[in-house]
């Protein structure tokens, strides 16, 4: 009979969380309501869509949906102008979601903008937590093939990455996360990624694209930016 009567309640605790809007006890686990909202950078030649996996997992975990925010850019740029849109869409963020700081989740080249944005533009109480999945944080030998001007300041050596490394690599009362895996196959070196002062995660052996998909490294993300 108890058990009975406990399956009961949770169906209606349920239901009315349905009902509310709110996320179900199961989905709950891991989003609660100080958790921050959270902006998503994409990389080189890509868009927001490549976020879909990620965010479709961090809903399923419990954060809303106006609690994830996503968007595209152009990626031949410099990384300091989409600074200014990551400086942007941060506060569209903090407005839509009434929240007083947002964590920022970046893949590949995201993370050099938004590092940029965290160095020079951004206020210390806007943003608690940086993510690096596989960023070129000190170059990448990959950009040598590729010559817009974001892909010269990924170049190793190049002199945006000079200035963006010069002093604190991970300035600010921010914190820091890097995510890296030897077997990247386009940062080269694999661990360039890497920052003095972060917390640096060896994932695995994925590739990587796989940075954002692969649900054991989308743990360890949701994990860092929620403890």
């Amino acid at each position: 009979m108890k058990s009975l009567l406990t399956r009961w309640l949770l169906a209606l605790t349920v239901a009315a969380a349905t009902l509310v809007g709110l996320p179900s006890p199961a989905q709950a686990a891991n989003w609660t309501p100080s958790s921050n909202p959270i902006l998503f950078v994409h990389g080189w030649n890509s868009s927001a869509s490549t976020w879909n996996t990620m965010i479709s997992r961090f809903q399923a975990d419990g954060w809303p949906s106006s609690y994830l925010r996503a968007f595209s850019y152009n990626t031949s740029q410099s990384n300091a102008t989409t600074a200014q849109t990551v400086s942007q869409e941060v506060d569209k963020l903090l407005a839509a979601t009434g929240a007083t700081k947002v964590d920022i989740v970046t893949h590949s080249m995201g993370g050099l903008s938004s590092r940029y944005y965290l160095k020079n533009l951004a206020s210390s109480g806007k943003v608690d937590r940086w993510v690096s999945l596989g960023g070129p944080n000190h170059g990448t030998s990959s950009a040598n093939t590729c010559f817009s001007t974001a892909c010269v300041e990924m170049r190793v050596g190049s002199t945006f990455l000079a200035n963006l490394n010069s002093g604190d690599e991970t300035p600010g009362s921010f914190t820091y996360g890097t995510f890296w895996s030897s077997c990247d196959g386009v940062i080269n070196p694999a661990d360039s990624t890497v920052l003095s002062g972060a917390t640096n995660t060896k994932t695995a052996c994925v590739g990587h694209l796989s940075l954002i998909t692969d649900a054991t490294i989308y743990g360890q993300v949701r994990d860092f930016v929620n403890p």
